[in-house]
């Protein structure tokens, strides 16, 4: 009998090309029936916000892509980052963590963030998990 698979991503950005990448590749990971931990830290965490999500734009560097992008994702009818995180968490092998340094560094609460959330632990708790991850990336 074979284990699950683990994937651990931390996401340090919350701008919409890095939010889509993480959630692409979660959301793959979970077709494939591994399990994804990710773990949001930085600006990462402030998408987890209420809200924040839906204002994710590209960084300055790329900004004049958005347009294109945005009108090429509604034409593939691709789901919003925020709508890609709750089917990723609807498969039930999803976790998300809500770094607490950050929290405390940026004032956010528990009742800030989204319903998604499972967990707010610390980089110490986080390594013990990604140190038992088959596959582990930082977007």
């Amino acid at each position: 009998m074979s284990q699950t698979k683990k994937l651990a991503l931390v996401v340090q950005s919350g701008t919409i090309d890095k939010l889509y990448c993480a959630f692409i590749l979660a959301s793959t990971s979970v077709a494939m029936g591994w399990e994804a931990h990710l773990y949001f830290t930085f600006w990462g965490l402030q998408s987890l916000a209420k809200g924040a999500m839906e204002k994710a734009v590209l960084p300055g560097d790329y900004k004049h892509l958005e347009e294109t992008m945005r009108k090429n994702l509604e034409r593939m009818k691709y789901p919003s980052p925020y709508d890609m995180l709750k089917r990723i968490k609807q498969s039930g092998l999803c976790t998300i963590y809500a770094c607490t340094p950050t929290m405390e560094m940026f004032g956010i609460k528990r009742e800030d963030l989204v319903p998604e959330v499972d967990s707010m632990v610390g980089a110490a708790t986080f390594l013990d998990i990604a140190a038992g991850a088959d596959v582990s990336m930082f977007i």
